[in-house]
């Protein structure tokens, strides 16, 4: 396949610039696709402490075009789900829109990257995978392939270069054919390209050296996942419940979409509650433990931004965020970090998924969404408003 069809393009143009399509479809997957849960354990729920302020509601928010924002015209314009803010280990702010509810789980889209990102580096740091081991060490099928010939730690920093199946490079159409690859309904007419992920990263070519350059492509997060599905000998959404999920005492189990194969999609098809969500970024934010026990290691925790030393070739991960953003943006181990003076970093997902944890503001915020993706519409200033409450909350 060389290019979209028109009516693929209109399927995608829909889901980009009408929140409503949008809004089912990040809330909903599971009506496109076959999944699989991320099961919660047997243990009971960890508390979430309420403590609410009505004193967000008092903040205002540089918006679009500089125009001065409240909390509720900050959430309108991002097409906002669900907003939960959690200060000092207390749940300050849970708010829920557009009908969605507590107990539902949420798509995440490319959020999901950093929860992969986390095992990865679990597992790294307990000795059980080597990051600069090439990848065909662990999957042999990918040799020949960008991704079978550069490093795991490659693959966690996004950097290789490649082309699918010879035609010239695109951020966005590789974005729409990877979700072609997962969901027969979003295939154009006559389709003929790959039907599984694994189908779709063996058409992928090297087409620079590895490490020297940041690009941002699903297949990078794709192959890193079977890496740990040969390493670990299970399934991604067991390997998640069994070193995260069934330990932060979770509500809900969470869930991944399949391929036809039966393989997680791993850069985006991952699915959960806001409050969960909450409770994972808040076991970070506290160097890895909740409840009393280490969950994640703490030097895995604890340097998801200071890891990387300054001038290790894939430091600079993104060339710049917006003008009026509080930093450029780094990416470390599939994390994006903004590099503030707080330390923060986030798991971020298109149509406006994000965890934002900022240790030193002792800040985690869960922001679901199904924010409008167009050039004609500025995106919502979701960093900087993080920010702002937590300055705000810090006091």
């Amino acid at each position: 396949m060389t290019g979209l069809s028109s009516s693929a393009d209109l399927v995608w143009a829909r889901g980009y610039t009408d929140p409503a399509w949008a809004r089912r479809h990040t809330t909903s997957g599971r009506e496109l696709l076959p999944s699989r849960r991320v099961w919660r354990g047997a243990g009971s729920p960890s508390p979430l402490t309420a403590a609410p302020t009505g004193a967000l509601d008092d903040l205002t928010f540089t918006g679009p075009h500089g125009r001065s924002l409240t909390l509720r015209e900050l959430l309108a314009v991002a097409e906002t789900d669900a907003l939960l803010v959690m200060h000092r280990g207390a749940l300050v702010h849970e708010e829920y829109l557009h009908g969605y509810e507590p107990h539902v789980p949420h798509f995440n889209a490319s959020a999901a990257k950093s929860y992969l990102g986390l095992l990865a580096a679990t597992l790294a740091h307990d000795g059980q995978l080597a990051r600069d081991a090439r990848v065909t060490k662990y999957v042999p099928e990918l040799a020949g392939t960008a991704f079978g010939e550069a490093a795991v730690d490659d693959l966690l920093h996004m950097g290789t270069r490649m082309s699918y199946a010879g035609r010239p490079y695109d951020k966005a159409l590789e974005a729409q054919r990877y979700f072609a690859v997962l969901a027969p309904q979003l295939r154009p007419y006559g389709y003929t390209g790959p039907a599984t992920i694994r189908e779709h990263l063996a058409t992928a070519r090297a087409t620079g050296e590895p490490g020297t350059e940041f690009r941002y492509e699903n297949g990078n997060v794709e192959a890193l996942a079977e890496v740990l599905r040969r390493v670990t000998g299970t399934t991604t959404s067991a390997l998640l419940s069994e070193m995260i999920w069934s330990r932060i005492g979770a509500e809900e189990d969470a869930y991944y979409l399949l391929d036809a194969d039966g393989s997680e999609a791993a850069a985006g098809g991952f699915s959960a509650t806001a409050r969960d969500l909450a409770r994972l970024g808040e076991m970070i934010r506290c160097d890895g433990a909740t409840g009393g026990r280490q969950i994640v290691p703490e030097a895995v925790a604890g340097t998801i931004v200071s890891g990387v030393p300054d001038g290790y070739p894939r430091r600079v991960r993104f060339p710049a965020a917006p003008p009026d953003a509080p930093a450029t943006l780094s990416y470390h181990d599939l994390w994006w970090i903004p590099n503030d003076p707080y330390g923060s970093f986030m798991a971020s997902g298109i149509h406006g998924q994000r965890l934002f944890v900022c240790p030193a503001l002792d800040l985690v915020i869960v922001h679901y969404a199904s924010q409008i993706v167009s050039p004609a519409v500025p995106p919502a200033p979701l960093v900087q408003a993080f920010l702002t409450i937590g300055t705000h909350l810090h006091g």
